[in-house]
């Protein structure tokens, strides 16, 4: 997931409001708290602000592309947290692959799942047809 920084040209120095956060990546605030609810975020407080550093925004940033895959927030969690385990990223990546293999496994079950769901539709659907064509012939029937 380190790779996933690629491309971010802003200092790392830089602090972000909930509300900047928010409208960069298009969610709601109440997102952005749940989230922390979660400790996927753990932002300083300043009174009743919180500031979130670089390293939320990256996590944050994560997390989403995570939810974008369909991934649980607990694999997700499972992930952004290696991902501050040192620079040794192997173990980051093989992590990510089985939980993407498993995430494929169960893609591929429930796409099977609704194969079979779709042929019963059908199969339901031409029985019916069938029979309002033996019952109202002509159309009689709306």
């Amino acid at each position: 997931m380190q790779a996933a920084l690629e491309g971010d040209s802003r200092p790392v120095s830089v602090n972000y409001t909930i509300t900047e956060l928010a409208q960069e990546f298009e969610i709601t605030p109440r997102a952005i708290r749940f989230y922390e609810d979660l400790g996927l975020l753990q932002p300083r407080r300043e009174g009743r602000h919180r500031i979130y550093s670089h390293r939320d925004r990256t996590r944050l940033k994560l997390t989403l592309r995570g939810k974008r895959l369909g991934l649980p927030l607990q694999d997700i969690k499972q992930l952004v947290d290696m991902y501050e385990t040192g620079t040794d990223t192997r173990p980051q990546l093989e992590a990510f692959i089985q939980v993407l293999q498993a995430h494929r496994r169960q893609l591929a079950q429930q796409l099977d799942d609704i194969r079979v769901t779709l042929a019963e539709i059908d199969e339901h659907e031409s029985r019916c047809r069938q029979l309002l064509e033996k019952s109202f012939p002509g159309g009689e029937a709306a």
